[in-house]
């Protein structure tokens, strides 16, 4: 049997959602079929992100600051913040769900965007948008679901499955206290049951040196970055 050539495509320049006065391109390819699952796992150790059905990677003509990262979780290791917080929330219901979107989502997905991201593209997303975002994958996908003790629903990670780890795809959760800490908590968590179910790695998506918005991934240490064709240690944040 003959197999079609993967093909790959570069995205028009649009305004770059980090770096301020740049401009992004990415580079596509679809991700479909009974071998769906190898390929993007081929692709997301070449530094690659999965959204809806397709697999990206930054291709700016002129720019490189765009790193995918990952936590070797058995090597990582929780600072005094990160340990205090994740004892404090032992009292949160975990649960992992099929990619099926639900209106308590949605409703907590519209207060996140509206609070964190309301010049973004995602504050205008409709019921349609945002079940295509969670439910239109052909890979293993589940959804992560924080709850408090009266069962709130505070948080929520939309995960992929590889061969070698977890994928954090995208998160939103209640912002309206801080001190909650729900993104960095979801991470800590993630990191705990990658352990858990044995397996290497967390990516949490591309790191962007200078951004305000990417920042909190250095902190998770220590992280790798796919950089120059490899992965290696992220270099030490001045």
């Amino acid at each position: 049997m003959q197999h079609r050539p993967q093909l790959f495509y570069t995205t028009d320049p649009a305004p770059c959602p980090y770096l301020p006065g740049r401009l992004e391109r990415k580079l596509i390819t679809a991700l479909g079929g009974p071998d769906a699952d190898l390929l993007h796992d081929r692709l997301a150790l070449a530094g690659f992100r999965r959204s809806h059905s397709m697999a990206y990677t930054p291709a700016c003509a002129n720019c490189r600051a765009c790193m995918s990262l990952r936590i070797p979780v058995k090597h990582f290791q929780p600072n005094r913040t990160q340990q205090k917080l994740f004892r404090r929330h032992s009292d949160i219901s975990v649960t992992l769900h099929p990619p099926i979107p639900t209106e308590e989502q949605f409703n907590l997905f519209q207060i996140y965007q509206t609070a964190r991201h309301a010049d973004g593209e995602m504050v205008s997303m409709s019921w349609d948008d945002y079940s295509a975002m969670i439910a239109h994958t052909p890979i293993p996908t589940y959804v992560v679901e924080f709850r408090t003790t009266y069962d709130e629903l505070v948080c929520v990670s939309l995960i992929d499955a590889l061969s070698d780890g977890l994928s954090a795809v995208y998160t939103f959760y209640n912002p309206t206290s801080k001190a909650d800490s729900w993104g960095t908590y979801s991470i800590l968590w993630l990191i705990h049951y990658a352990k858990l179910i044995k397996l290497p790695q967390l990516y949490l998506g591309y790191y962007v040196p200078g951004s305000p918005k990417m920042a909190y991934k250095a902190r998770f240490e220590p992280a790798e970055v796919f950089h120059n064709g490899h992965w290696g240690p992220l270099p030490p944040v001045p």
